[in-house]
């Protein structure tokens, strides 16, 4: 739902910029439109299904504490970056963090814990990859960001059209009965990508996919708070400790 509300305004806007700037997308670019939108829809299947067995503050910041690491990795392999001691010391707070987000304590029970940290690690090496290949689109290929969004959308829409035909009653019935939210997410997600594609458009990745992940701290205090899910202390530890390494790894 969120991908078709968001392509109904993106695609138009694409369009729009392509024939103002008079930007051309090569064949090769438009594959990694291509594979974005395949790579984004693994990504967000893992991580509702990460949300539905498990609690959003052990889900959310594994996933995102690993995406980085890994996606530092691959920039150092793949893109020829060279990140510093610091940015080192800031992968071992991050990896500090996860390992206390994983292990658990003795006092209220996680909800599935064995799924939401497979999931969430499987969101995270997701994340990793799409950080890599969509930062090559749009750095070394010059995809623009807004295309690349647009249309990476469009495609997770078309992909997931047949699904949601076959099950229309059950699309009226979400649609009723939580359309405020789908809204939200239909603005939300696209714009906050869209902002971290422009930054990686001129930014090497190791400083911008650690950067974006200071919403770990937040996951962390929603999830306790207001969902009463527990383990407080420990995960807000946790989360700090992967605030402050993801911090070091933009620093470094």
């Amino acid at each position: 739902m969120f991908t078709t509300l968001s392509s109904l305004v993106l695609v138009p806007a694409a369009f729009v910029q392509l024939i103002v700037q008079q930007h051309e997308v090569n064949l090769i670019g438009a594959g990694f439109v291509a594979g974005t939108a395949v790579v984004h829809l693994l990504y967000f299947m893992l991580l509702q299904r990460g949300y539905q067995t498990g609690d959003l503050s052990l889900v959310y910041p594994l996933a995102r504490g690993l995406g980085p690491i890994l996606a530092t990795i691959g920039a150092v392999i793949v893109l020829g970056e060279r990140p510093s001691a610091i940015a080192i010391a800031g992968l071992v707070l991050v990896m500090l963090g996860v390992i206390l987000l994983t292990v658990q304590g003795s006092n209220a029970p996680m909800k599935h814990p064995r799924a939401a940290i497979f999931y969430g690690s499987m969101t995270g090496i997701v994340i990793a990859f799409y950080s890599v290949w969509d930062k090559f689109a749009v750095s070394r290929l010059a995809v623009p960001p807004l295309v690349l969004e647009a249309f990476a959308g469009l495609g997770i829409s078309l992909m997931l059209a047949p699904y949601a035909l076959k099950r229309w009653d059950q699309v009226k019935e979400t649609w009723s009965k939580n359309r405020t939210e789908v809204i939200g997410v239909a603005v939300l997600a696209p714009l906050s990508y869209i902002l971290v594609l422009t930054a990686m458009s001129f930014t090497p990745l190791s400083y911008v996919a650690p950067s974006r992940e200071i919403s770990i701290l937040f996951a962390a205090i929603f999830g306790a708070h207001f969902l009463g899910e527990g383990h407080t202390a420990r995960r807000l530890l946790a989360a700090c400790s992967m605030v402050g390494g993801l911090i070091a790894l933009a620093v470094g």
